[in-house]
């Protein structure tokens, strides 16, 4: 019965005699036909062009050429087939500003499609264009980037590029657009910095972009783009930058300029750039470029034929079979060259498997071993073996990838699924364990304290993404009955766990001064001012954001937040005693070559104030914790009172008795 099955697939994806008898979804298929050049695509030279597609299914197939986005009859000219699926053809002339897609009769129907390795598009990414790439980088394009020496040093802060300047106040003149995004010099209400200027000054090390590349029509319209909000998480064309964020989405070459100009911008602020990218799924899996150029072939199914929904978007790409991998991993590889990206962070990782990832991986740290590489990595159903999976069952076999710790989010957070429920930074007890994990960088600390990491890079810790309720969102549902400040003390506390853990840190844009989405869980397609950064927000709250800056300095002035290894960690990092609802640790012995000899760090989530015993002697000063938002009322001798909701962090140059500095 399984073979008829397959048999009958491969009809209709196919016409078998064409394969050789091969089903698209077999092992064989990949053995006979996956193709290993570095020539798919167009290659554009001003004396010819040539053109590269991979369909073995195709019987024929044929290039049309356009004059126009909007022109309703192409040029066709007949493409010819190579060994290994590959259809060929080169032309003569400079064919620079041409529009293209591919045509190919799959049985008795003709499908047209734009070019997967299309890496400039038409508006709304319908054909391909045929560019010099050469033309379009910016005046300023260097292979100069900030430095970082680990991406354990990493401090990232996650935005979209819409909602960094949209709102009416931003004072940015191009809002919601790539040039918008890296304006300097931009002010909101009290003057402060906005946009790229701002990110900056909160000393980040990293920007992580929501999806960039070219997403799906259906979602935004690029010659209406302020019509609708979408995150962008559809995929069209991988290899594309999306044209709403363009000032000018009709010519092929401005949205690749200005988003050159962004990443550029931002690399002379400081500033390194993450790609948020979205390859376990396309916006549609029948619909698809993909799917009409090879049906059937990049797509997981299930055993009655339809498509596999681990991602809940419709269908899953099979990242295992020999050709998706190879897009996946040429599409990275080609971010990280033409576009000097930083990064990247992978939307649903746990749906891809794991040979690409570590691949990946590979090629990558060839290129630059301070990449920075993270994801999602929910253990979620798929028609992929669990074994195979890049998930956080299987993080010992994905060495160097960072996987998001949910585990310490609602442990802080309380239960994403179960919206009302408060956790640790809410006052709820019985989560301490959790946090611990989270500060140990989800490592195998002792028998007690392991988490899913091998080591401390496979750890981002978090409290809050553009997915879900915003913490201040959270905190309104679970801690309804408390004050606006008791409940901004409690976010405070929740972020100062994150940026005094293990692992890497990571920040959700307007987490510093209480971003709300109004309790929308759910935003990905919600308007502006559900989405937008809120500079009125922002200027009210710079106690916060100085607070922020001032973890942010923390973390970065002592290594000891950033040690490399677990063994590090389990030699450095002591938990000491401390009542429920606080959590007390030591960094000891200069770990990670830290200044301090020993660093002390306490969480208190309780309302009143703790005591704790300072568990070292030691000339101690403070490192953090004072200001308008001050954690202790006093250090005398070898106690310390900690204000209810604070953190406080001390810091020890040498062991010579119990006082204050």
């Amino acid at each position: 019965m399984a073979v008829q099955k397959e048999i009958d697939y491969a009809i209709e994806y196919g016409d078998l005699e064409i394969t050789g008898g091969l089903s698209v979804f077999s092992e064989e298929f990949d053995g006979a036909y996956a193709y290993d050049g570095e020539d798919l695509g167009v290659s554009y030279t001003p004396d010819k062009s040539e053109f590269v597609l991979w369909a073995p299914t195709a019987a024929e197939a044929r290039l049309l050429l356009y004059e126009a986005w909007d022109s309703t009859v192409g040029e066709c000219h007949a493409m010819i087939k190579e060994d290994r699926g590959v259809w060929r053809l080169a032309l003569a002339g400079n064919l620079a500003g041409k529009l293209y897609t591919y045509k190919v009769l799959i049985g008795s129907q003709w499908n047209e499609a734009a070019d997967p390795y299309a890496r400039a598009v038409s508006v709304n990414g319908d054909r391909g264009a045929v560019l010099d790439m050469a033309h379009t980088s910016p005046e300023r394009w260097t292979d100069e980037k900030p430095p970082l020496a680990h991406p354990l040093d990493a401090v990232i802060y996650e935005v979209h590029v819409r909602d960094l300047t949209i709102h009416p106040l931003s004072g940015v003149q191009h809002k919601g657009t790539y040039t918008g995004a890296c304006e300097a010099g931009t002010t909101g209400p009290d003057g402060i910095p906005t946009g790229m200027d701002y990110i900056a000054g909160l000393g980040v090390t990293h920007v992580q972009l929501l999806p960039v590349y070219d997403y799906a029509t259906e979602s935004v319209d690029e010659r209406s783009p302020l019509e609708r909000y979408n995150w962008g998480y559809d995929p069209k064309n991988y290899n594309v930058p999306e044209g709403s964020y363009s000032l000018d989405p009709y010519d092929p070459a401005v949205r690749i300029r200005e988003l050159k100009v962004l990443i550029q911008s931002y690399h002379d602020q400081g500033l390194r750039v993450i790609m948020d990218v979205v390859y376990n799924h396309v916006y549609d899996g029948y619909r698809a470029n993909l799917a009409k150029l090879v049906p059937g072939y990049y797509m997981r199914h299930k055993a009655d034929g339809s498509l596999s929904n681990g991602s809940g978007c419709g269908n899953d790409t099979a990242s295992e079979r020999r050709m998706m991998r190879k897009l996946i991993v040429d599409s990275v590889l080609y971010w990280a060259r033409e576009y000097r990206m930083d990064g990247f962070r992978f939307d649903l990782m746990g749906l891809l498997d794991l040979d690409t990832m570590n691949e990946i991986r590979s090629r990558l740290q060839k290129l630059d071993p301070s990449f920075v590489l993270l994801g999602e990595g929910w253990v979620m159903h798929t028609e992929l073996a669990p074994e195979h999976r890049a998930d956080q069952s299987n993080a010992f076999r994905l060495p160097g990838i960072g996987q998001f710790n949910d585990n310490l989010r609602d442990a802080l957070k309380g239960s994403t699924f179960a919206e009302k429920e408060p956790g640790f930074a809410g006052g709820q007890s019985g989560f301490e364990q959790d946090i611990r994990r989270g500060i140990a960088g989800a490592i195998a600390y002792n028998d007690q304290t392991k988490g899913f990491a091998l080591e401390p890079v496979q750890s981002v810790a978090y409290v809050e993404a553009h997915d879900n309720h915003t913490l201040w969102d959270k905190l309104a549902l679970t801690n309804a009955h408390e004050d606006e400040n008791r409940r901004k003390r409690r976010q405070l506390l929740a972020s100062a766990v994150v940026m005094t853990s293990q692992g890497m840190a990571f920040l959700h844009a307007g987490q510093e001064f209480f971003r709300t989405k109004s309790g929308d869980h759910n935003s990905y397609m919600s308007p502006d001012p559900v989405n937008w950064m809120d500079w009125s927000l922002c200027a009210r709250e710079q106690d916060a954001v100085q607070y922020m800056r001032q973890l942010i300095r923390l973390r970065k002035a002592h290594p000891a937040f950033r040690m490399r290894t677990a063994e590090q960690i389990q030699a450095s990092l002591v938990f000491e005693q401390a009542v429920d609802g606080c959590i007390a640790f030591t960094l000891r012995n200069h770990a990670n070559n830290d200044p301090c000899r020993d660093i002390f760090v306490v969480h208190n989530a309780r309302t009143q104030p703790v005591t704790v015993n300072i568990p070292l002697p030691g000339v101690w000063s403070v490192l953090f914790g004072l200001g308008n938002h001050g954690a202790f009322d006093r250090l005398r001798g070898s106690r310390l009172e900690v204000h209810g909701l604070s953190s406080v962090v001390l810091g020890a140059a040498s062991h010579t008795g119990f006082y204050p500095a």
